[in-house]
C-alpha cells in the first residue's frame, strides 16, 4: 500500500477523530494553544484562519468503521479543540477499509501507527484507547520530552513515536511529583540524563 498523503480538502468534525494514543503532553497543549491565539488574533481573517488550517492537515488512516484515525498531530488537534474550532482538514496517509475490524489494531500495531500506553507507560488493551481527541490524558513526561527535544537533547525524529521512547526513559530516571513541582528542575536533569550513556540506544 502507497504512503502518499493525499489531503481530504473537505473538513471533518474534531471531535469524529480518532485518537491512536492514549497521551498527550498538556503542558505542550498549552504551549501550542497560546501560538495559536497569537496567530488568530495576528490573523483576524477567516481566510487566513483557513490558509492555517489548510497548512496544518491532521494526517489520518481510514478504519473498516470509515472512521478517521489520527496518527500525528494529536497535541496540535487537541489545541485546535480546546480553543473552539469544530472542523478540520485530514490527510489520508493509509485506507485500511478494506481490513476485517478484528484485525484492524493489528495492523496498525504492525504499522507503528498506533501507540496504546497510558500515563504510566504501561501498555494497555487497544479497547482502552481514547474514543476522542477531548478524552486524551495528560502524561507531563510527554511534555517534559518534548521540551527536551526543542532544547537540542535530541533531534527530530521521522521514528513514529519517538518523542514517547523519550517520555519513557525520563520516566524512570525522574519522579512524576518532581517534574510536576518544578518542570525546570526536571529540564536541566533531562538534559544532562540526554547526554549519558543511559540514554545511547535513543
Amino acid at each position: 500500500m502507497a504512503n502518499t498523503r493525499e489531503p481530504i480538502l473537505h473538513p471533518v468534525p474534531i471531535l469524529s477523530l480518532r485518537p491512536t494514543q492514549m497521551t498527550v503532553g498538556m503542558r505542550e497543549v498549552k504551549e501550542k494553544r497560546k501560538r495559536l491565539r497569537e496567530y488568530w488574533k495576528e490573523h483576524k481573517s477567516k481566510k487566513k484562519q483557513g490558509e492555517f488550517l489548510g497548512r496544518h492537515t491532521i494526517p489520518v488512516v481510514l478504519g473498516p468503521d470509515k472512521c478517521n484515525y489520527v496518527v500525528d498531530h494529536h497535541h496540535l488537534a487537541r489545541a485546535l479543540h480546546d480553543e473552539g474550532i469544530e472542523d478540520i482538514l485530514v490527510t489520508v496517509i493509509g485506507d485500511l477499509t478494506m481490513v476485517e475490524r478484528d484485525a484492524f489494531w493489528g495492523v496498525m500495531d504492525n504499522k507503528r501507527w498506533a501507540y496504546p500506553y497510558d500515563a504510566k507507560g504501561e501498555r494497555r488493551h487497544f479497547k482502552d484507547l481514547p474514543k476522542s481527541i477531548a478524552d486524551l490524558k495528560d502524561d507531563p513526561f510527554r511534555s517534559l520530552a518534548g521540551e527536551l527535544r526543542r532544547s537540542g537533547g535530541f533531534a527530530k525524529d521521522t521514528t513514529p513515536f519517538s518523542e514517547f521512547l523519550w517520555a519513557d526513559f525520563l520516566r524512570r530516571q525522574i519522579s512524576r511529583e518532581s517534574v510536576e513541582a518544578n518542570f525546570a528542575k526536571a529540564m536541566e536533569k533531562s538534559l544532562a540524563l540526554a547526554r549519558s550513556k543511559q540514554a545511547v540506544y535513543l
